[in-house]
């Protein structure tokens, strides 16, 4: 048996460019690995069975069932597989879990099925399944340019504690789309932004909260089921700063001593709320 952890992500940047003559829109971000992690877990078998025990998760719907089936089509996978996902990133939450687990499926079954198959064949694979899920095979510290899926490794960040929360609120099946499709021009800015975050990460190594930009704050609070009372909860519980995850509804802030996220991960539980307390990769 073969087992992998399938980590989440954040949106350290998230800018938009503009949108792309094939419907899809330009960004740059800059995406972090994190501690929060799936596990996914893959077994030669007759048959090719994918089980899950989280409530709501859809085999139908999820890119795992998708990832196996590109793998059959296009790489020369044969045979079943037992595949168990274990989850832990909260579903359609903007942290990516279904696009990390989707990467750890090409990972598995490449070494399962020892179909050889080489990094950058893994790549053009990862992007026919979502413009996140290159990302995720690479992990760490990274620059997403084109619709998402082209990948350039960054210096790892020192390591940083991470408070998620994710609102009570209805998830929403095609949300990002949706999302994207309610920008504006005047939403587009021009890519400097996270030219200067890279700038700050290579000379230094660090990453500091207050340079977290995400586009999508101009219009998550106004158009969809998010409101700015929920950030406003989190700054009365002690946080200094609070940003959307990639397009949510899940919250973040972040912290470079491990005891003050603590702090305020424990009284975020104490008022009953999904929260997680993690580490950058």
């Amino acid at each position: 048996m073969l087992k992998f952890a399938a980590p989440a992500k954040l949106n350290l940047t998230l800018e938009v460019l503009g949108k792309r003559p094939d419907g899809f829109h330009e960004i740059r971000s800059v995406l972090q690995a994190v501690s929060l992690c799936d596990t996914l877990s893959f077994e030669k078998s007759e048959n090719t069975i994918v089980t899950c025990d989280l409530p709501g998760w859809s085999v139908e719907a999820s890119l795992v069932t998708k990832a196996v089936d590109l793998l059959r089509e296009t790489a020369g996978f044969s045979g079943g597989v037992n595949i168990r996902v274990d989850k832990h990133i909260p579903l359609m939450s903007g942290l990516g879990g279904d696009s990390s687990d989707a990467a750890v499926v090409l990972r598995g079954l490449n070494e399962l099925g020892e179909l050889g198959l080489t990094r950058g064949e893994l790549v053009d694979l990862a992007a026919q399944l979502g413009s996140d899920v290159v990302f995720f095979l690479y992990g760490g510290t990274a620059l997403a340019e084109g619709r998402g899926d082209k990948i350039t490794p960054l210096p790892p960040i020192s390591p940083m504690s991470v408070v998620i929360v994710v609102p009570g609120i209805p998830r929403e099946p095609g949300k990002t789309g949706r999302m994207y499709a309610a920008l504006n021009p005047g939403h587009y800015t021009d890519g400097s932004i996270t030219s200067s975050v890279i700038e700050i990460i290579r000379s230094s190594g660090k990453f500091y909260p207050r340079l977290v930009f995400n586009t999508f704050e101009n219009i998550a609070f106004r158009d969809f089921t998010l409101r700015r009372v929920h950030v406003e909860h989190l700054l009365k519980l002690g946080a200094a700063d609070v940003y959307l995850a990639g397009s949510g509804p899940a919250l973040f802030t972040m912290f470079e001593e491990e005891e003050k996220a603590r702090d305020l991960f424990t009284r975020c539980k104490m008022q009953g709320m999904e929260a997680y307390l993690v580490r950058t990769l």
